[in-house]
């Protein structure tokens, strides 16, 4: 998670729910996504014009005195999932924007169109509102003193506090939260959270942090247990006896350290124990400290690229509506088929004509997919290598109007539609794959030193020396 949007006018913003509803959209999609990338999206989203407003920016203008495409939940209750998915494609987590809409409509049909102002009411009657986004909204749209716990906050307190234990487990979340409810400041909530969150994402950083620039760097054990390490280092190189550890250098108190140890934390008497020992040349960045992430599951899918010939000329492709359910819930796609991992190439192609067949309504052979080679992306717990195949469909192919969940679309309309990522890599394998084949033939440059047919040559080809070339010819 990222450090959350500082909407300077959302503070100013007389309509509550209005401010509410900036504040969540910008939450939703900087879960789990960089903000650079968020950005766009979130300009396009609300419609913003360019140089105008800026996320994570302060704002020049007021939220009502820009053009937007979904101002409000009522705007955005009455969008179809289709133009949220086009809107949302390539952003990742295509569940969130499907989400938030059914909140949306959520909100204008059972709450009489008004936003939950507290974080409690936010994460129990919103679906795809979790805890942090609740406390984000809540405390930034409608001042409430409660805390936030994103991936830069876990960091901060971590390094704070020392923590050492898996910073991923329940009991060390439950902590954190309670850590930042005690520390959230009850006048200016909403300010204090966006300021921890943005400590995290510009000084205290995962790598390299900028600890002596640092504002807080004088409460934080971990920056305090570095410099004692190197007073201990110049101690030893001199000969002098090693400090006695005082307990005030432990990251918790004794009081927090006991109750971790009866929950199940570990068995330190004084701090939660590391899961691997302190590392001197890591410094501050010894903590947070998290259990190993399990290796993404593998998956193979086959992939069709159907083309066919359109009434103007241009290219056309088939493409179909995943499920509404699961994985890329939604959107749509080339057809695809997922494989087993040992499935032999020809077995595979039998397969994925048969798929076809029932797309198109008429048979398709096995030996007439061309082979593209294999596309692979990366989802968040998922390796997935596509192998992707081509097949030129010559006349008019005209699909079942039973199968309202495909299309034939031209280049222009498949970018513009809501596809993934993965699919845009597919399309431009097979483009790179089929602009060699079309490219003409290139004729190699003669070698230097090749020899040229010349004048009273008697073979092509024989390169004549200067005197046999000015030589008057023989007559015949």
């Amino acid at each position: 998670m990222q450090a959350g949007p500082s909407l300077e006018d959302t503070a100013t913003e007389p309509d509550a729910d209005r401010r509410g509803y900036a504040v969540w959209v910008s939450e939703i999609m900087l879960q789990q996504t960089q903000v650079a990338t968020v950005i766009n999206y979130y300009n396009r989203w609300m419609q913003i014009p360019s140089g105008r407003v800026q996320l994570c920016l302060s704002l020049t203008c007021p939220l009502s005195s820009v053009p937007q495409k979904w101002p409000t939940l009522q705007a955005l209750a009455q969008a179809s999932l289709e133009e949220v998915n086009e809107l949302w494609a390539g952003l990742g987590y295509y569940s969130r924007g499907k989400r938030l809409q059914e909140a949306a409509k959520k909100v204008v049909s059972e709450l009489a169109g008004q936003m939950p102002r507290t974080a409690e009411d936010l994460q129990k009657l919103l679906p795809g509102v979790g805890r942090y986004t609740a406390g984000a909204i809540a405390s930034i749209s409608y001042g409430q003193a409660t805390g936030v716990v994103d991936g830069n906050v876990i960091r901060v307190l971590c390094r704070l506090r020392c923590i050492g234990a898996d910073s991923s487990s329940p009991s060390v979340i439950d902590l954190l939260w309670d850590t930042a409810n005690v520390l959230v400041d009850r006048s200016r909530p909403g300010d204090f959270n966006q300021a921890l969150m943005e400590l995290g994402a510009t000084v205290c950083v995962p790598k390299a942090p900028l600890c002596r620039e640092c504002p807080v760097k004088q409460h934080c054990q971990a920056w305090r247990r570095v410099e004692k390490e190197l007073v201990f280092t110049s101690q030893k190189l001199f000969g002098k006896p090693p400090p006695v550890p005082d307990v005030e250098d432990c990251g918790l108190s004794p009081a927090v350290t006991v109750t971790l140890v009866f929950a199940g934390v570990g068995d330190c008497p004084l701090c939660p124990p590391a899961t691997e020992p302190w590392d001197s040349s890591l410094g501050v960045t010894n903590f947070p400290r998290k259990a190993a992430k399990k290796p993404p599951r593998a998956m193979r899918t086959a992939t069709c690229v159907l083309e066919r010939r359109g009434c103007h000329g241009a290219p056309e492709y088939l493409i179909v509506q995943r499920p509404s359910s699961g994985l890329l819930a939604g959107l749509w796609e080339f057809p695809s088929l997922p494989l087993a991992q040992d499935l032999q190439e020809e077995k595979e192609r039998e397969e994925l004509a048969d798929h076809l067949q029932a797309w198109i309504g008429q048979p398709v052979a096995a030996k007439d997919l061309q082979f593209i080679g294999e596309v692979i992306h990366i989802f968040s717990h998922i390796h997935q290598t596509y192998m992707v195949y081509s097949l030129h469909l010559d006349g008019d192919v005209t699909l079942d109007p039973a199968l309202s969940l495909s299309r034939w679309v031209t280049e222009e309309e498949f970018h513009a539609s809501a596809v993934s990522a993965a699919m845009k890599k597919v399309l431009k394998a097979h483009e790179k794959h089929h602009s060699k084949e079309s490219s003409p033939v290139k004729v190699s440059k003669r070698k230097r030193g090749a020899k040229a047919q010349g004048a009273g040559s008697t073979c092509p080809g024989t390169q004549l020396s200067l005197c046999a070339f000015l030589r008057t010819p023989t007559a015949p």
